[in-house]
Formats: structure tokens, sequence, C-alpha cells
């Protein structure tokens, strides 16, 4: 009888058997090797190689509490949510997410293809690499998996199907607390300021009513539009990449809501590896070049995600009301104020929430990090009271000078 018949949480002992049992991936005289790759904040993800023959496979199982609070129970359905996502996605966006071999319902598990000769992306921005492609690759990816789970082009009786199959209440309610609420309002204590800038965020955050107000409005968005299926989740930490390919992965969070949500979210990732970059880069040139690409790629990703989502919305629009002329620069527009806000609400929950941002955290230097973080909340207050005005990845870089001229 199988071991793997009944729930646990594997070990790197474990998965090697395991992969051979549902899958049978490798060679019978395979000498596998495991090792847990993983570094988020959720699940537990194996790597399993053949060191004999170079194969090699993941394994991501769904735990029953997070890793960083056992006191955070978590349906381990959110593994059947990401696994048929990552399926639909494929379709969508075909070689831009690692393809699903099994979703193995007992042991909450996915057995999927090995993003091996890629880095995780901010592992490899922390160490300042530069990866030209990206732009062109997210881009394409959000506007893909995005624009066609939205009634503008999906029959509506088909995605009030998939609203309901992808009803996801346990990872939303992560996100209402931790990215809409705990940051403005320390209700759960649970809170990780940094020493220096605490009296800064006492004033600019836990003061700041105008401010709460506009984060409730974004909140009461998150939890009331269903306008597409989103990743929900979409940083640097879920994706893999390399100089030439962009893997995306890990859309556990996902589920019926704001586009806006994944725009912003990575805009705000991309601006704390700048943060990092500008405090840990001792040579000049290095900086200047690093840096640079950094504001470079923050603007494309806006400005070449409104151009493709203009292009995808005029040739698979099918709703007939959504034909009228207006209405695609109304509607993108709304998407366009919600990414700010998101970026704003990202921005500030990475550094002072529970689940800090490890590009800002390891900042040695005392007053570099106080700055950067001083940085990240100016700016993101600007992006969420004033999220009607960025229009254009010229505003976003706008904004983002200012903020370091104030600062510097």
């Amino acid at each position: 009888m199988s071991r793997f018949g009944s729930y646990f949480l594997m070990k790197t002992e474990d998965v090697g058997e395991y992969v051979q049992e549902k899958l049978h991936y490798f060679d019978d005289d395979a000498k596998l090797e495991s090792k847990e790759i993983g570094d988020g904040n959720i699940n537990y993800v194996f790597r399993i190689k053949d060191t004999k023959s170079g194969k090699s496979i993941v394994v991501k199982q769904a735990a029953e509490a997070l890793r960083i609070s056992s006191e955070m129970k978590l349906s381990t359905d959110r593994g059947r949510i990401e696994a048929k996502i990552l399926q639909m996605q494929e379709r969508y966006a075909p070689g831009l997410v690692p393809k699903v071999y099994i979703y193995d319902e007992v042991m909450c598990a996915i057995i999927m293809e090995d993003m091996i000769g890629y880095a995780m992306m901010r592992t490899g921005l922390m160490n300042h690499e530069i990866y030209p492609k990206f732009a062109e690759h997210i881009t394409t990816f959000m506007v893909n998996t995005l624009l066609p789970t939205t009634d503008v082009v999906m029959n509506h009786k088909e995605k009030k199907e998939l609203v309901k199959e992808f009803i996801n209440p346990d990872l939303c309610e992560i996100t209402e607390d931790l990215v809409y609420s705990e940051p403005y309002i320390d209700y759960n204590h649970r809170n990780n300021i940094f020493p220096p800038v605490a009296d800064f965020v006492q004033k600019e955050l836990y003061e700041d009513k105008k401010l709460h107000l506009e984060v409730a409005k974004l909140k009461f968005d998150f939890m009331n539009n269903a306008q597409a299926l989103i990743h929900g989740d979409l940083h640097t930490g879920s994706i893999f990449i390399n100089k030439e390919h962009t893997f995306i992965f890990d859309p556990e969070f996902a589920f019926f809501g704001p586009i806006g949500y994944d725009v912003g979210n990575v805009i705000a990732n991309m601006f704390f590896t700048w943060c990092n970059g500008d405090a840990t880069i001792d040579n000049k040139e290095e900086k200047e070049e690093f840096c640079g690409w950094i504001l470079d790629t923050i603007e494309e990703i806006v400005d070449k995600f409104i151009a493709k989502f203009k292009a995808k919305f005029k040739e698979s629009v099918t709703e007939i009301m959504a034909k009228r002329e207006g209405f695609l620069d109304w509607y993108l527009g709304s998407v366009l104020a919600d990414t700010a806000g998101v970026a704003g609400l990202e921005s500030i929950r990475r550094t002072v929430g529970m689940a800090n941002v490890k590009d800002i955290t390891t900042i040695s230097d005392q007053d570099k990090r106080a700055r950067a973080e001083k940085m990240v909340i100016t700016l993101a207050k600007n992006y969420i009271i004033n999220r009607g005005k960025f229009k254009t990845g010229a505003d976003y870089r706008r904004a983002i000078n200012e903020v370091i001229e104030m600062y510097s």
C-alpha cells in the first residue's frame, strides 16, 4: 500500500520516492538528490534531480499553515487552484509558465517542470543582474492572461462559473489583512517596523487619515471588483528568469480581482530593487547602469502594458457595449489608476508589514536602509493618493525622480 495515500507534509527524503510513484519520471537506476529550494512564506518546494542523467523536476506541496506563522491556517485547496491556473495560463501565454505534469489532490502537491538554468528574479536582482527582455515578457504575460478572462472578452456565463471555481477566501483574507489593513492600523500587532523609521511610520502611515480613506476605497475595490483572473502575488519572488527568457509561477493567490493588482505589484517590486542597488553598489558606473536600467524598465513596463492592452482589446473584444467609442479609454484608465494604487500598497506593506522584502532588509548600513524605507513610503503615498494621475511610464519616472531628489 502506498504511503502517499493520506496527506502528510513531505521532507526531502520523501519526494524522490513520491515522484517515482506518481509519475515515474526517472529511470529505475536513477540516483536521486532532493533539495528544498523554496523561499516563500507558505509552501514547500523541492527539486529532485538524477545525478546520472541530469534530469530534474519540481514538487510543490501546500502546507496547512503559513511557514512564518503556524497560527495562520490555510486551506490546502489552493494547490488545486494553482495547478489549474498554471494550465490556463499556459494556454493564454505559452512558454511563460512552467508545465504542470500532475496535481495530486491527496498530498496537495503539484509535480511540475523544473526551471533549471533560471534564477529567482529577486535573487538575481539583488546580485544586480540586468534582464533586458523582462519588460517585454512580463507585459506579454499580463495582457495575455488578464484581458481574456474579463467580461470584455470572455462569455459572461463562462466567466461567472470560473469566478465560482476560483473563489479563494483564505488567501484573499491574507491579502486583505496584510496589504490593505494592517500596515495602516496595526490592530493585530504583526507589523515589522525598522526602529530608525518608527516615528516616520507613526506620522506618515498610522496618523494619516486621508491616506486611510484612500486605502479603504482600494480595499473595497479589491474585494468586489471581479475583473479578471489575476495572479494575485506577482512579485520578483514569483518569477524565474535569465537573460533570454522569463517564467512566471506561484499563482496560489489567484482569484477574480482587479487587473491593476498584478501590474502594481510588479512596479513596486522593481523600485525595491532600485533602492537595493542605490544603497549597496559602490562602483559609480555600475550603480548608474543598474539603477538606470531599473528606471527604464519601470517606464517600459507601464508603456508596453498600455500599448499591448489596447491592441489586445481591439483584437479580442466580444462584449457589444465594450465596443462603444470611448469605452476602452475609460476601462484602461481605471486599470491604470488601480495599478498606481496597488503599487503604493505593495510598497508600504513590504516595508512595514508582516512580510518585509529582502531587497530592503538586507541593506546593512542603517542610515541607507532608513533612507530607502522613507523613499519607498513617500513614493507609495503619492501613488495611492494621486493614483488617477499615473497614466504613462513617464509619470512613474517623474514621481520616482522627485522622491530621489527629496532624499538626496
